[in-house]
């Protein structure tokens, strides 16, 4: 490459809307924790950073605006500052006052925390970066794993940055998404752009005993299952057919065509909750729930889903655009689809580490910051027997958290519940 040039690379499908629509109050960052079993050492901390950031591509940009696309540029600055957490998470992040980079690396106490930007990835990626992280650090602080493993990146982690929605898409003739309105969670605001987070704790094999072997479903369909009823006993009157709850489910794309991307590549499905009657059963509303993702969680209807969109992008008339006229575009199209969805219940996956670090690290947990109509969010992560169901909100009222973990608790899982403190304040 000539000199004076970096590396640059296109933003893939998914990625495009993130840098329109973001702002103070809907950052599009989401977060991924990893807590160890002993105090963090910021100094050790921040020389892992600066270790892994360089061997890590996808990690390694900033977000450039050209005429018709924005892009991402290989940076090249020394990796941010790590800081002490003193503030509400997922805050926008301003590349001019962090390196130009688009991901931050925090700590408190025992706790790692790493948030990105969508821009560059979704948490699969996420993952693979936070826990090369997670291994430099524990290697610097426990010679005796480097001497063993040596110092370079995992062979699972991969740097790939294929964009696969393009790899893979065919042609599409119409839009899955759904359009018409939900019913949107609303309330009493947290004082101060408050950010509330409620983890609930509970045995893996426990999980999956009830949601399996008691109502013959996932434990993902079983946990959407009883956000679903709870937030039906706490909003029944405002829910109808024509503003049903309907919950968005991120579906990760790389198995179904054997990518190891490090950009985005997933899809949305809906589970979808219409009433047609007075009272539902949470067996009537499992049934629902699972029959809706059943129908959707397919190659064929997934590949479609994506096509659509990678379509639309292909034509020329949208390649030649302005930016400008473009962003007005997106802008529509996201404010016309975030109404379609009462909330976001991502599940991250169980996270596994290799055996030699597994003494030294707790758990993993995650969340995802709000966007527009969607002020309460839920994610959920493992790690070897424990998941983490966390809930985050900018409401005062936790009815629907409460609700939610009563019903989990009812049918014999042991929950323990964790927050961020904001409820007592």
């Amino acid at each position: 490459m000539a000199k004076g040039y970096k590396n640059w690379e296109k933003l893939d499908n998914t990625a495009k809307v993130f840098p329109v629509i973001a702002n103070d109050s809907l950052t599009n960052t989401y977060r991924i924790s990893v807590v160890l079993n002993e105090e963090i050492q910021p100094d050790v901390l921040q020389e892992a950073l600066d270790r892994v950031l360089p061997k890590m591509p996808g990690f390694n940009l900033r977000l450039r605006t050209g005429f018709f696309w924005y892009y991402l540029e290989e940076n090249g600055k020394a990796a941010p500052k790590v800081f002490e957490e003193d503030t509400y998470p997922c805050r926008r992040i301003y590349p001019n006052k962090n390196n130009s980079y688009l991901f931050r690396v925090s700590y408190f106490k025992n706790r790692i925390n790493l948030e990105v930007f969508h821009v560059l990835t979704d948490g699969m990626g996420g993952i693979g970066f936070l826990r090369e992280i997670t291994y430099q650090y524990l290697r610097l602080v426990h010679p005796d794993i480097m001497e063993k493993l040596g110092d370079g990146l995992s062979e699972e982690t991969s740097l790939d940055r294929e964009d696969s929605y393009v790899s893979n898409y065919k042609k599409a003739s119409k839009s899955l998404y759904a359009n018409k309105k939900a019913f949107l969670i609303k309330g009493d605001k947290l004082p101060y752009n408050g950010f509330g987070v409620v983890h609930g704790f509970m045995p893996v094999s426990q999980l999956k005993k009830v949601s399996k072997e008691k109502y013959g479903i996932s434990i993902n369909e079983y946990l959407i299952s009883a956000f679903v009823y709870a937030t039906y006993q706490t909003h029944g009157r405002d829910i109808s057919e024509k503003k049903p709850i309907r919950v968005a489910v991120p579906v990760n794309m790389r198995p179904y065509f054997d990518s190891i991307t490090t950009k985005n590549f997933f899809v949305m499905v809906s589970a979808e909750f219409i009433p047609t009657k007075d009272d539902y059963s949470f067996e009537e509303i499992v049934e629902i729930v699972h029959g809706s993702l059943k129908s959707q969680i397919n190659k064929e209807h997934l590949e479609s889903i994506f096509s659509y969109n990678v379509s639309n992008e292909q034509l020329f008339v949208a390649r030649s655009v302005p930016l400008f006229l473009k962003n007005v575009g997106i802008k529509f199209v996201y404010n016309r689809a975030a109404l379609a969805n009462t909330t976001t219940i991502t599940n991250i996956g169980n996270i596994k580490v290799k055996d030699e670090y597994e003494p030294y690290i707790k758990m993993f947990h995650s969340f995802l910051s709000f966007s527009k109509g969607q002020e309460l969010k839920c994610t959920i992560t493992s790690y070897k027997d424990t998941l983490a169901y966390t809930f985050t909100s900018a409401f005062e009222d936790t009815s629907i958290q409460r609700r939610c973990f009563r019903q989990i608790a009812k049918d014999g899982v042991l929950v323990n519940i964790e927050t961020n403190g904001v409820y007592y304040e």
